[in-house]
């Protein structure tokens, strides 16, 4: 049918393509598995973080949604992000169900979201 099954691909506007993939590289702790001109893309699990320096202007991130990304450990996650020198959006909050989210902003300025989610870890 036409139902919507969930997260795939997440593109962030970035002003410098090799810049952007330098930086998400350290933030993710792993390389792009696809790499061209104007576009990069890292799997993380079932879904693709993508850089597009094609979409820069396209995308407003004062007014965007918030990927969330799941990690096992948000407060380490922010304290290794503050090492690094990664701007915080949001402090760490309730998401409800034991949940805890946090956001934080790129070089760009893009907005992206972390949550340590435990209820759907025996799932991934």
């Amino acid at each position: 049918m036409g139902q919507i099954l969930g997260l795939r691909r997440a593109i962030y506007g970035v002003a410098n393509i090799t810049e952007a993939t330098v930086w998400y590289t350290q933030l993710l702790e792993q390389p792009p598995y696809y790499e061209s001109d104007s576009y990069v893309g890292f799997r993380l699990g079932d879904c693709e973080l993508g850089l597009d320096s094609d979409a820069r202007s396209a995308i407003s991130r004062a007014d965007g949604v918030i990927a969330y990304w799941q990690v096992l450990d948000l407060a380490a996650q922010v304290e290794r992000l503050g090492a690094m020198g990664v701007r915080q959006h949001s402090d760490i909050e309730d998401g409800g169900k034991g949940a805890l989210k946090a956001s934080f902003l790129d070089p760009d300025g893009n907005i992206f979201g972390l949550i340590e989610c435990p209820q759907v870890l025996p799932e991934m």
